[in-house]
């Protein structure tokens, strides 16, 4: 299907992406990993950010964060709805000639104020605008999935690699601190290696929306929200899968999900004999995971949100003070820019997890085990 095709479909759907509440975010500090950045510290230098897509995403978690971030600063919007464009720049206040559309694009290429575009529309679309963004030589963060297929992730890094721009990922949960600390601990001699994780993330989804017409989305509940149990269970066994099985639950609502999933089951095996056994659903409300290994267990009751994680260990239940994972995650990729440095959630890793995906669809399509390859 045309990339044009594809716009206009979404332009059509009635969607929680493009109409949302405009509040802001009023916390005045955030953590980011045991550090805290003051409201009023001085930065030397902020990087400028460009949204496109204006749906609930950009507006309700985003824009607030921009307000937090000390390291970026929102200067403009791509946007299908110049309308919209302009309430955002009177009420943000950047100047009107940082509104662009899908089809101006390139000429962010003569605006000095913008270093990083962060595309934050439907999947099927991601790639057009991240090329764009590459090609008007502007680092880019793409918002996860990566893309619907691994052909397209590779046109993506080609894309930013010809430009000498940055791809980074919108993996907001590499920047949350409970998260990190599943991390640490996997590589703990005192408590992991992990060899059993379990995970489940979905929601009850209604509405004819997006998501579920699969040129714009790639699939149905394993792309928006089973990637998270993905990359949690990659995470926390440090190490990428080597083989998937998967099975598609019937539909309870065939004429809703017509040519996506409704919900999903599957395993991923690592090296050395870790399994991660996973959920995923468009039916179901949902967002718990859990890791054990020998000597050490880690359950969180609620694994996935913006907010509000919850983590239990075998030694005791961790807390760290809230954070703004948005923030962090924009202010962590500026610094990497900064400091001319890779990024901590490169599009490598966002092909790697549609590698898998793309292979848990096969599993699903096949009832056979899938072997990943990643070259």
């Amino acid at each position: 299907m045309k990339q044009s095709t594809l716009r206009e479909l979404g332009r059509r759907i009635s969607r929680r992406k493009f109409i949302r509440n405009t509040s802001l975010a009023t916390a005045a500090t955030w953590a980011m990993g045991g550090r805290v950045w003051a409201a009023d510290a001085a930065p030397a230098k902020t990087l400028g950010v460009v949204l496109v897509g204006l749906g609930s995403y950009s507006t309700g978690q985003l824009r607030p964060a921009l307000m937090k971030t000390q390291l970026c600063k929102l200067v403009g919007v791509v946007t299908g709805r110049p309308d919209v464009g302009a309430q955002w720049a009177k009420e943000v206040g950047f100047p009107a000639q940082n509104i662009y559309n899908y089809d101006t694009m390139a000429k962010m290429a003569d605006n000095p104020a913008i270093d990083i575009v962060y595309v934050v529309t439907p999947n099927g679309v991601h790639a057009e605008h991240v090329i764009k963004a590459a090609k008007a030589g502007k680092h880019v963060i793409c918002e996860k999935p990566m893309a619907n297929t691994v052909a397209e992730c590779d046109t993506m890094l080609a894309a930013c690699r010809a430009a000498k721009r940055t791809l980074s990922i919108g993996y907001r949960l590499h920047f949350d601190p409970y998260h990190k600390e599943m991390v640490r601990l996997a590589t703990d001699p005192n408590f992991g290696p992990f060899t059993k994780m379990a995970g489940e993330n979905g929601f009850t989804l209604n509405g004819d929306q997006w998501r579920i017409h699969h040129p714009l989305s790639g699939g149905g509940p394993l792309m928006d929200m089973g990637i998270y149990v993905v990359h949690a269970a990659c995470m926390a066994a440090n190490a990428n899968p080597v083989a998937v099985t998967a099975k598609e639950h019937p539909k309870t609502r065939p004429n809703i999900f017509v040519d996506v999933e409704e919900a999903l089951d599957w395993t991923m095996e690592f090296p050395g004999g870790a399994v991660a056994t996973c959920q995923t659903s468009y039916v179901k409300n949902y967002g718990h995971f859990h890791v054990e290994g020998a000597k050490g267990m880690i359950d969180f009751p609620s694994a996935f949100g913006y907010g509000g994680i919850k983590m239990n260990t075998s030694n005791g239940p961790v807390t760290f003070p809230p954070m703004i994972q948005q923030a962090a995650h924009m202010d962590g990729i500026a610094q990497a820019i900064l400091d001319k440095k890779d990024s901590p959630v490169p599009g490598e890793l966002g092909r790697r997890d549609m590698v898998i995906i793309e292979g848990i669809y096969r599993a699903a399509a096949s009832g056979q085990r899938v072997e990943l390859k990643y070259a």
